[in-house]
This record gives structure tokens, sequence and C-alpha cells, in this order.
């Protein structure tokens, strides 16, 4: 019983560590799975991100290059109409050329007053195409600055793209590596806690099976403890016995007593028989004994006295 005990001991506490062992394992694979998973919630919400931000980019980009069609559009037509007011400017001015030589050759004075006319009409209208190129141009000149703005807009905007775009991959990667090491955590993990449970099924019946042979031990040393002390309490009835015999014996030699009585008896009626004045005699000793004997009976009473003083001194404290 005791061999089987100590083995069952070994066998719990090596049962027990391996339930811790177990129990590490599963624990370490858990926090394995929470990292991976974590991995692949990151890389999916960046990817998720990028691609709102691309989309946000991309949206943007299209604004940003409407306003630059339609400011290189404005800019292309007010070149256009700088170039035919330019044109019409130096046919004016060649016009204007011909009019002051016709006014330095002209004979009939109505003709040159015709031509004077004429060169002040043209020398306006060319005052006006100038005054109309020099505000076209402005114009052009703010509308190629807001060309230029938008342009580089729209390139940081591309170049932003083009970096979110190259750190998706990546990202995707990761995000494919993570899921694949989920998977394989988590039938790791399935497995970690099969063999914790088995481990800690066997622990309990082992457990259960050492406490069933604690108990009958126990059971088995109380019953030998009782039978210890009944064998203790035995002898002591023997020696109860034995007084019984020799109080048996006492009352079987009490009739030599009886005998000793009968000689006192005897004695008794051999001094009856002696003469009287031996008796009286006896008697006046007797008397003399009797009256030296009367102080003893004093000092006995003296000493109750004392004794009832000391008791009521007691009761007064």
């Amino acid at each position: 019983m005791f061999e089987s005990l100590a083995s069952l001991e070994k066998t719990v506490l090596q049962l027990r560590k391996k339930q811790q062992e177990a129990t590490k394992l599963r624990k370490r694979a858990e926090k394995q799975l929470k990292e991976v998973l974590s991995a692949q919630r990151r890389s999916t919400s960046g990817l998720n991100s990028i691609d709102r931000k691309i989309e946000s980019e991309r949206e943007d980009v299209s604004d940003v290059s409407g306003v630059l069609n339609q400011k290189n559009s404005q800019l292309a037509s007010i070149e256009r109409l700088v170039q035919a007011a330019e044109e019409r400017l130096s046919r004016e001015k060649e016009a204007i050329e011909q009019t002051e030589q016709e006014i330095e050759f002209s004979e009939n004075p109505e003709e040159k007053q015709y031509a004077e006319s004429r060169l002040r009409s043209l020398r306006d209208h060319v005052e006006e195409l100038t005054n109309e190129i020099k505000s076209r141009q402005k114009t052009a000149k703010k509308i190629a600055e807001d060309v230029t703005k938008f342009d580089s807009i729209k390139s940081k905007i591309s170049t932003k793209i083009q970096k979110q775009s190259q750190s998706k991959p990546s990202l995707r990667e990761t995000m494919i590596s993570s899921k694949k090491a989920a998977e394989k955590f988590v039938k790791e993990v399935e497995r970690r806690t099969k063999s914790e449970e088995s481990a800690k099924k066997t622990l309990e019946k082992a457990s259960s099976k050492l406490k069933e042979l604690l108990a009958k031990r126990k059971t088995a040393t109380k019953k030998k403890a009782t039978k210890k002390k009944a064998a203790k309490k035995k002898p002591a009835r023997k020696t109860a016995t034995k007084k019984k015999a020799t109080k048996k014996k006492a009352a079987k030699k009490k009739p030599a007593r009886k005998t000793a009585t009968k000689k006192k008896a005897t004695k008794k009626k051999a001094a009856k028989k002696k003469p009287a004045r031996k008796t009286a005699t006896k008697k006046k000793a007797t008397k003399k004994k009797a009256a030296k004997k009367k102080p003893a009976r004093k000092t006995a009473t003296k000493k109750k006295t004392t004794k009832k003083k000391a008791a009521k001194k007691k009761t007064r404290r």
C-alpha cells in the first residue's frame, strides 16, 4: 500500500508538471496568435487606409486637373486674342504709315483732310489695341501662375499616390503572411488546449485515487490506534481480577481472626474468675487514668474554638 502511495504521488507530481508545461505552451501559442492577428489587423487597416487615401487623392487630382485644364484653355484663348490683337496692331501701324505718306504727298486739301481724319482714327484704334493687349497679357500672366500652382499640386498628389501604391505590396505581403501564420497558430492553440485538457483529466483521476488511498490509510491508522488502546486496557482488567482474587483469599482467612477473638473471650472469662480485690484496684487505676485524660478533652475543645474563629475571620475578609 505504501509503495503504491509513493508511486501515485510521483505520478501526480509528474502529471502536474505536464499540465503546467501544457498551460505554458498554450499561453505561448495564444500570445503568438494575438501578435499575428494584431499584425494582420494593422496590415489590413493600413491597406484600407491607403486605398481610401489613394481614392481621395485621385479625386483631388481629378479636380485639380479639371481646374488646370480650364486654366490652360483660358490661357490659350487669351494668347490667341493677344496674337490677333498684335497682328491687327501691326496692320494698323502700317496703315498709319501709309496715311502719313498720303498726307505728305496730297495735292488736294480735301484729300489731306480725309487722310488726317483717317490717321486720327487709326491712332485711336492702335491705342485701344495696345491697351487690350496689355490687359490680356496681365490676365494671361495670372492664369499662367495659377497653372504652375495647380501643376505643382497635381505633381505632389501624384507622388503621394506613387509612394502609397509602393507601400501597398509590402503591407499586402505582411497581411498574407500573417493570415497564414494565424491559421497555423489557431491549429496549434487547439492542439495545446486538447493536450492541456487531457493532462487535467489524467491529473484529476490520479489525484482522486491518491485521495482514496490516503483516506484508506487514515482509517487503517485509526483502527491500529484503537487496537493498541484496547491492548493497553486489557492488563488493567487482569489486575482488577487479581484484586478480586486477593479479596476472596482475605475473606477465606477471616476465620483465623475469629479464633483470636475467641481467645480474647476466654481471657476475659479468666479475668472475671480472679479475686474481687484485683478488680477494685483495677477500677481505681482506671479512674486515675480517666482523671488524667480529661485535660486532653479540654485541649480538643480549645482547638475547635480556634478553628471557628479563623473561619469567621476569613468570612469577614
